[in-house]
């Protein structure tokens, strides 16, 4: 597909706070149409900035940006009745209920919805049995799930979420996760930003990870753990520092994460071979088993560190 019939086209783009911040530091990607692209990466990655120069809300210090076919930094205002947005801090309307939120914003961006369309909508978000709760009575999913309905008053062509999950429970990033399928196959393009590694992995067709302002990988999620990853690891639950130590003494590759010890295994033809080794060394184990590896691994691998609610734990 070429740059023209892309959603989202970036180049080299960058956005520099003096005196030397440079919160984006010149990167590119694409997004294709009906896709969800997922911007990955901890806190202060440089996501959110990104995100709100493609919204038309911060002018970058370089850089081409094209939209929705628009060159965003002459003509934003054509397109901006097909884009939708839910910032990270969103905050409903706390004196309104659900369905006057809707009804309201509606009218205020000269939509018009008659009040089985708002309904509707309160049903595909799952706020039916909601709609007449003030609400600063919602929980924190059904807040974001609000948010997404106005975000989608003008059934966007393209539908930027600011990290919506941030924050939640399971179930109600679940609940999240199924509303953005929906959408997705709905026939919108979704721009996700997430520091979330199993929801990047579980929803995106594509994933650009991004650190200190910098996009370091892109690819599908399969596509990232091949290139990255290893095909396979085993697990050794529970061996600690001391079982990481024995068994890098014996020239086996392996990392300690949260107590257990991950061996990595390149080609599934050693898989026996190696069991055997570890079988052979007295260690402190409680389970051993092997697993898949995930976009958490490939984090690991490029960064060095894992991420834990946004935050890199060095």
């Amino acid at each position: 597909m070429c740059a023209t019939d892309m959603i989202v086209d970036v180049e080299d783009l960058a956005k520099r706070y003096p005196p030397d911040i440079m919160a984006v530091d010149g990167i590119s990607f694409s997004i294709e149409s009906g896709m969800v692209f997922s911007l990955l990466g901890p806190n202060g990655a440089g996501k959110t900035t990104t995100v709100e120069i493609l919204e038309g809300l911060r002018t970058p210090t370089r850089g081409r940006i094209t939209v929705l076919g628009v060159d965003i930094l002459k003509d934003y205002a054509s397109i901006r009745g097909k884009v939708g947005t839910l910032p990270q801090n969103f905050e409903p309307f706390d004196n309104l209920k659900p369905f006057e939120a809707v009804d309201y914003w509606a009218k205020l961006f000269g939509v018009r919805k008659t009040r089985r369309d708002v309904n509707e909508m309160l049903e595909a978000v799952g706020l039916s049995e909601r709609k007449s709760l003030l609400a600063k009575k919602l929980s924190g999913g059904e807040k974001r799930k609000l948010g997404i309905a106005l975000s989608m008053i003008n059934d966007p062509e393209l539908l930027f979420l600011d990290e919506p999950t941030t924050g939640l429970d399971p179930k109600a990033r679940r609940d999240l996760w199924k509303l953005i399928e929906d959408i997705r196959g709905g026939g919108a393009t979704v721009f996700l930003t997430t520091h979330y590694l199993d929801e990047a992995e579980k929803l995106s067709d594509d994933v650009a990870i991004m650190h200190r302002g910098s996009i370091i990988a892109e690819g599908s999620p399969s596509e990232l753990i091949t290139r990255y990853g290893k095909t396979t690891v085993v697990v050794l639950e529970g061996a600690g520092m001391d079982g990481l130590t024995e068994i890098t003494r014996r020239g086996i590759e392996a990392t300690e994460v949260n107590g257990d010890v991950l061996v990595p295994v390149k080609n599934p033809a050693e898989m026996r071979i190696i069991f055997a080794k570890l079988s052979s060394i007295e260690l402190p184990v409680k389970d051993m088993y092997t697993r898949r590896q995930s976009l958490e691994d490939v984090f690991l691998n490029l960064v060095g560190t894992k991420m834990d609610e946004g935050v890199l734990q060095e």
